[in-house]
């Protein structure tokens, strides 16, 4: 049955030929899409299992860095407190100074001292039996040398000591 204004043999802009082009271009442009999404997400997880989209020591907050000492060495609830504390402003100078501008051939040295002073005044306030574990769990921190899942030489990374 033809519309009032159509007569016999003349074509509707929407005709049938065109209804399956409009429906294959749009499952074309959401397959891309949908591509798309999936490819960033994939692509987004190594990157955050790498330590990526984070500043300072692989990205970890105070509270982490507290907790993954605690898990080496065992800290009082005295302790946590006041490394928290040391930690949370230490993380602010170094924001600041990786805020000046400075070029990264000056800064690292600044940031390397930095760390050694932080681990000296953490060490201070752990007892005789926690420092060697100390020593070791920062031995085994990828910015001191050590290796983080398994990489410069295909070894399991160390476990902390007990």
């Amino acid at each position: 049955m033809l519309g009032p204004s159509l007569r016999a043999g003349e074509k509707c802009c929407n005709s049938m030929e065109e209804v399956p082009m409009k429906m294959m271009l749009r499952r074309t442009v959401l397959r891309a899409g949908a591509v798309a999404l999936c490819s960033a997400a994939l692509c987004a997880v190594p990157m955050m299992a790498q330590g990526g989209g984070g500043g300072g020591r692989g990205g970890m907050t105070p509270e982490a860095r507290v907790a993954a000492i605690d898990t080496a060495v065992t800290l009082t609830a005295d302790q946590k407190t006041k490394i928290t504390a040391l930690l949370t402003d230490d993380q602010k100078k170094m924001t600041d100074l990786r805020a000046s501008g400075e070029d990264m051939s000056t800064l690292m040295p600044k940031i390397q001292a930095m760390r050694t002073d932080e681990n000296a005044k953490i060490k201070a306030m752990l007892t005789d039996e926690q420092k060697p574990k100390f020593d070791a769990w920062v031995a085994a921190q990828p910015a001191y040398g050590g290796r983080r899942g398994g990489a410069a030489g295909g070894g399991a990374p160390a476990a902390p000591p007990q």
